[in-house]
């Protein structure tokens, strides 16, 4: 259902193609506006100050205008496919109703409509007979049939439910009529309903020349879906991104893998919130210089009332420096636009991009969706509005995500530390070779999802002899999966009560069908790479770290060339301090290594600050009440290479800005100079 885009609460909003770029490659900027574009240019974020880049950006010939959203995911069978099939005379499919409040339509087709009403079957020609009396069951597998017969249409649905049966016969004295429109399913022809939120499976057509069948595949596809069954092919759309691999009436709970049992999983789960890429005109397109470093840039969108700024990221497209940024795209596109209900959360500030965000009903993979299924796919094609250098996240009132990595890209030029830049995309598709060159790579704030091809690079790369520096917190811990502009993401039930939990059995990503959640779940993940975990989470004041007198051992004293002070990290951008928001500490029970060395620790964070539910101690409250902590850990890996964790998410806010300079970032440039240097072959004794 199409939705012109508010722009209440911010006046320019839009979207890059492609995201991410290497010099000299064109992009272009896909904008809609409530209000006349004054001009737009290319500045650098990454600078002190944002650095107006002078470089021609070209009108499309496309004018900037007040754009739409499409909300709302249904299938659909066009009429050019219909007029293939030789006389259809019925068809049946499987529907599981969630939840649905006002005017909905389950099927329509030619003179025949399905509808509901508040859960009420409203069925007939054109939908116009109420069936007052006949509530469908939501939350079980219902049949559906549709058949023409003596000239008159009839209609039976049964239930899958032992306990509480349904079954309805109805005969429409009036003939099914195909006409020569299209066949829809969970919405009407015209979409102008709300869709229907529900799974579908196993469609199918009944004609004179035998049944034309369409089965959901565990993959995600990539185009309309080919029937089987007759000589002749038809095509089903599945519009506006609905979710697959999902639980179908035949799933019994023998398997929770669609690789082994893929007819329990031939469903797809639309949404009236779903959307999928957006297909706005492009209005400015860049051919991005040659010569252009590689950084964070934005397009500025100027207009009578002030500016916005849509972000993109040039890449490295050969070396020039030792050490590699990795900018995690996967975590700023999961968060990106993500509604923060005010009846479940306070918020400590206003943003305009969450606010934007609401007004629109888009939707993050924080967040869930009308029927209170999780939100697990989406598209970078679409406004990332609180994606943004001057973003502050309203649950502590501080920057999150790139203001955060923004600082400390601008702490590296103010102190001549020469990095390359990569984005996890990057990483996901050239694996190790996107790394081989370089002596180390350095992560963002918070580098909290990622593919599986991604952390499987980074693993090979420090068994090679590179390093990690991980500057953030709660990182490498869950699993995303890619394809063209998506992403996926599938959430654990062991992740209840941080953000929506799925279903175990719908835990598969459609894109790959490996199982979702997090990584160590698989094996691998955060401690068995990085040694530390996420263990405590709060929005209110951060903590300072104090050394430990591990920190003293030669194998780590170096770090700490500089620093006078025992405790350090006192202050910063994000709470206050350097040790907050989401903080890692160590589990040997859950894989860190014995080599691992804490070199400091933060402690006495407040009450509000909770345990991860994920952890398990052996001696019960009171270890849990000890291990109230954030440890920052330094390992020498037997390649050469080594992996230093900050173990917090406020760690890069707690850097000096300018010409300033304090503890944290004695011991950040300490660690960058440290590893621009050639490898020093095995680990020092400690």
């Amino acid at each position: 259902m199409k939705r012109p885009v508010d722009h209440g609460a911010m006046a320019v909003s839009g979207y890059t193609v492609p995201w991410h770029t290497a010099a000299g490659t064109p992009i272009a900027l896909h904008v809609s506006s409530s209000r006349p574009v004054r001009d737009v240019h290319v500045v650098r974020l990454d600078t002190q100050a944002a650095e107006p880049m002078g470089w021609r950006v070209e009108p499309t010939g496309n004018a900037v205008s007040r754009r739409d959203f499409d909300h709302g995911s249904f299938l659909r069978v066009a009429a050019a496919e219909l007029a293939k099939a030789t006389e259809i005379e019925g068809v049946a499919f499987e529907v599981y109703l969630t939840r649905n409040d006002g005017a909905r339509v389950l099927f329509e087709s030619g003179n025949l409509r399905l509808g509901l009403q508040d859960g009420r079957l409203i069925s007939g020609e054109d939908g116009n007979s109420p069936d007052s009396d006949v509530v469908l069951p939501a939350n079980t597998w219902l049949k559906v049939e549709i058949s023409s017969n003596d000239g008159a249409t009839v209609l039976r649905i049964d239930s899958d439910d032992l306990l509480s049966p349904f079954r309805l016969d109805r005969r429409f004295d009036l003939p099914w009529r195909l006409l020569t429109g299209d066949m829809v399913f969970g919405t009407s022809t015209a979409n102008d309903v709300r869709s229907l939120n529900a799974k579908f499976s196993t469609i199918s057509l009944q004609t004179a020349a035998g049944r034309i069948a369409w089965t959901f595949p565990t993959l995600l596809p990539r185009g309309p879906l080919a029937s089987t069954g007759t000589d002749r092919v038809l095509f089903l759309e599945t519009v506006n991104q609905p979710a697959f691999c999902m639980t179908s009436r035949r799933w019994d709970g023998s398997s929770f893998d669609p690789r082994l049992v893929p007819s329990h999983y031939d469903a797809v789960h639309c949404h009236d919130d779903d959307m999928e890429a957006l297909q706005w005109p492009a209005s400015y397109q860049l051919q991005v210089p040659a010569e252009a470093p590689a950084g964070v840039y934005a397009f500025e969108v100027g207009h009578d009332e002030g500016s916005e700024r849509i972000v993109f990221f040039i890449t490295s497209s050969e070396r020039r420096a030792p050490l590699l940024f990795l900018v995690p795209t996967a975590t700023y596109l999961a968060y990106a636009d993500e509604f923060l209900p005010a009846h479940l959360y306070e918020w400590m500030c206003e943003d305009r991009g969450h606010r934007f965000a609401i007004d629109n009903n888009l939707k993050s993979l924080y967040d869930y969706h009308s029927d209170l299924s999780g939100v697990s796919i989406c598209s970078t094609r679409k406004p990332k509005a609180t994606l943004r250098d001057d973003y502050k996240y309203p649950l502590c009132g501080c920057p999150h995500n790139l203001p955060v990595d923004l600082h400390f890209l601008r702490f590296c030029h103010n102190n001549d530390i020469a990095f390359d830049l990569i984005t996890d995309r990057d990483l996901h598709e050239l694996g190790l070779a996107g790394l081989q060159e370089y002596q180390a790579v350095i992560t963002g704030s918070h580098p909290e999802y990622m593919s599986v091809e991604m952390e499987h690079a980074l693993r090979q790369f420090a068994a090679a002899g590179g390093s990690i520096a991980y500057l953030g917190g709660n990182g490498f811990a869950g699993k995303v999966a890619f394809q063209d502009d998506l992403m996926e993401l599938r959430r654990s039930p062991l992740e209840a009560g941080r953000t929506w939990d799925g279903p175990i059995a719908e835990q598969s990503l459609s894109i790959t069908n490996q199982s979702g959640g997090y990584l160590r779940a698989s094996g691998r993940g955060e401690f068995s790479l990085t040694g530390v975990a996420i263990s405590l989470m709060g929005f209110d004041g951060a903590r300072p770290f104090t050394r430990t007198p591990e920190s003293r051992q030669p194998s780590a004293a170096w770090l700490f060339d500089g620093v006078t002070s025992e405790t350090f990290g006192d202050e910063g951008i994000v709470l206050g301090g350097a040790a907050g928001y989401e903080v890692d500490a160590t589990d040997p029970h859950l894989g860190t290594s014995p080599d691992t060395m804490v070199i400091a620790r933060a402690t006495g964070f407040p009450d509000s600050f909770v345990h991860d539910a994920t952890r398990w101690y052996e001696g019960g409250d009171r270890e849990r009440d000890e291990r109230r902590c954030a440890e920052m850990t330094l390992r020498h890996l037997p390649s050469g290479g080594l992996i230093f964790c900050a173990s917090s998410v406020a760690w890069c806010g707690a850097l000096p800005a300018g010409d300033a300079m304090n503890d944290v970032g004695r011991i950040t440039r300490n660690l960058l100079t440290h590893l621009a240097q050639e490898k020093s072959g095995p680990a020092p004794d400690r």
